[in-house]
């Protein structure tokens, strides 16, 4: 199974990158003082300078050096995604598998709970609450973003723990007395691992998104870095009317780069799953064989 899982070349590219961003968020500031940058640092010689000489990628307004800003900010975006993606699918296990193996009342709470969240106009909420909690920092922002994210896979679940519990397995597990929180456990999750590793990386990029759309309203810290903070820093700063494109494009360049990844991996799920997504390749002869072939065409 992890070998046809690594075999796809989408999921290696997914995988790569993801981990290429881990890496840069956690060893950031150390790579940042190997280069001899610092994103705090004022370069009043190099103000709003292109890409060139001693900053690869320019310097913003301020004569603080972008690519600095970028490995820096890795941290901060990459926070905000895996906190915000583990609340949030944390949430949706513990309500929508219950709610679909249990089913009666227990189903009928969770999911009248689940269709109240799926109702609430969600990024009016997280701005209305994010900007009354404005500047207690990162934790807040991905905590709120979690804590609104889960409705959509909460149904996901329901639906696939409904199915599961219905299966033969399960209900001859029963009958020999296992408990329901010992099926749940080691019958009904471990069948929806893929489904809940796909939702994390899909409520990842969300979180790093919506993180990102918050910052570009203004509603964060400012004494925080992240990719969404470049980009809101470089609006205000009118950097797209005065064409300093090296600003806002490679801050949005990593989230655009991160997303996509995480679709890459999720389509290596998704045809791992469903074998009728695979694509056919022909098989390959070896080289032997070819001309062994070759040769008894000859004579």
């Amino acid at each position: 199974m992890r070998t046809a899982f690594l075999a796809s070349w989408k999921v290696r590219f997914g995988l790569g990158v993801l981990v290429f961003f881990l890496l840069l968020a956690v060893f950031g500031p150390w790579l940042n003082h190997l280069l001899g940058l610092d994103p705090q640092a004022n370069d009043t010689s190099a103000i709003a300078r292109p890409p060139g000489g001693g900053h690869p990628l320019g310097t913003d307004q301020f004569g603080q050096d972008i690519l600095a800003q970028i490995i820096a900010g890795a941290r901060g975006s990459m926070y905000v995604g895996l906190l915000g993606a583990a609340v949030s699918t944390t949430i949706a296990i513990l309500v929508g598998v219950p709610a679909g193996y249990h089913g009666g009342r227990v189903d009928g709470a969770l999911t009248f709970l689940t269709n109240i969240f799926l109702v609430m106009p969600v990024l009016p909420l997280i701005m209305i609450v994010a900007g009354y909690l404005q500047g207690t920092g990162l934790t807040t922002i991905a905590l709120i973003i979690g804590f609104f994210g889960w409705p959509g896979g909460a149904r996901t679940l329901r639906a696939q723990s409904m199915s599961i519990a219905s299966r033969d397995f399960v209900r001859a597990m029963r009958m020999l007395g296992e408990r329901g929180r010992r099926l749940v456990f080691a019958e009904v999750l471990p069948h929806l691992s893929g489904l809940i590793a796909s939702m994390f990386l899909g409520a990842m990029i969300g979180s790093v998104m919506a993180e990102a759309g918050l910052a570009f309203l203004g509603i964060t810290d400012p004494a925080s870095i992240s990719w969404g903070t470049l980009i809101q820093s470089a609006q205000q700063q009118g950097a797209v009317l005065r064409g300093m494109w090296w600003w806002f494009v490679p801050p949005a360049l990593c989230i655009a780069l991160l997303g996509t990844a995480a679709a890459m991996i999720n389509f290596g799920v998704d045809e791992l799953a469903n074998p009728k997504l695979r694509v056919a390749r022909p098989a390959r002869t070896p080289r032997r064989t070819r001309r062994l072939a070759q040769a008894g065409g000859n004579r």
